[in-house]
């Protein structure tokens, strides 16, 4: 069945009414367009645990800040619409600004206590924007599921917090972050990257695979583990490193020394030029 295209809020209800009326079960995969192979990871995975997947494209100006790159944020429709049906998606969400933000809109939803460190300090009003937006966009598709991909790793932990705390009626997967074959995160951003830039992105991962392995070994200082990071990251010529820490995988809270059965997320954000990457890897005893 070809992929049907929806860009109305009441329209998107309605439809979403009728599929649980007839007993289906429903998954979504928001997204902010520019798809790539990631987001179609992120698709496959949802068709396997529900009937009918629908997949959201909206570029949502309420988490950008005002020197961001929301005018430039990389858009193609007809590209989106190609990856979504062809990890086999069946409805394509597609509402624009003003459907989504009608003359006189003037509500938020705060974001939790997640929100409050790494990207919430740095990107100030970024997840009130996220939780907003991803609130409204499940109160019109009414999903079962909904699917996110790891490596907006705090982003995950901030809807998880948004679905508990305001009672929605969703199961968030979390699917495995996907990678280009140097390792460097899959991302729309990665198209500002020059071939050069994109090579030098990849010791990123490298900075967090040689964190996770001086912690399999039995390094437990938080800034032994950071300093580890930081000094494969400041190889990259012209980087500015935002962030490269090691915290509490569950709550992002910081320690000085990590106990046996700590789980911990190494996170990391630079900025190549104009263009800020961000990654992460997760450690479990």
């Amino acid at each position: 069945m070809p992929l049907q295209i929806i860009t109305s809020v009441e329209e998107m209800q309605n439809y979403s009414s009728v599929l649980r009326a007839k007993g289906k079960t429903i998954g979504f995969v928001p997204t902010m367009g520019y798809l790539h192979e990631g987001h179609a990871a992120l698709i496959r995975h949802s068709c396997l645990e529900a009937d009918i997947t629908i997949v959201s494209v909206f570029v949502n100006p309420t988490q950008f800040g005002p020197n961001e790159d929301f005018s430039r944020y990389p858009r193609d429709f007809e590209r989106d619409c190609h990856v979504a049906e062809e990890a086999g998606a069946a409805i394509m969400y597609a509402p624009t600004v003003e459907e989504m933000y009608p003359n006189g809109y003037s509500s938020m939803v705060l974001a939790g206590k997640e929100s409050q460190v790494f990207d919430g300090v740095s990107r100030p009003g970024h997840f009130n924007g996220v939780v907003t937006v991803v609130a409204k966009l499940f109160n019109a598709v009414k999903p079962h599921i909904a699917v996110f991909g790891q490596k907006d790793y705090q982003q995950t932990l901030v809807i998880k917090r948004l679905v508990k705390d305001l009672d929605f009626d969703i199961r968030i997967i979390i699917a495995p972050t996907e990678r280009e074959l140097n390792g460097l995160a899959r991302s729309s951003r990665n198209v500002y990257l020059s071939e050069h830039d994109r090579e030098n992105a990849s010791l990123i991962y490298k900075a967090l695979t040689a964190a996770v392995d001086a912690r399999q070994q039995g390094e437990k200082n938080a800034h032994s583990l950071q300093a580890i990071m930081q000094k494969i990251l400041m190889t990259i010529p012209h980087v500015h490193i935002e962030y490269a820490q090691a915290v509490h995988a569950d709550t992002l809270m910081e320690t000085l020394d990590f106990s046996d059965d700590n789980s911990i997320v190494f996170l990391v954000a630079i900025r190549l030029g104009t263009t800020r990457l961000i990654d992460n890897f997760v450690w479990h005893p």
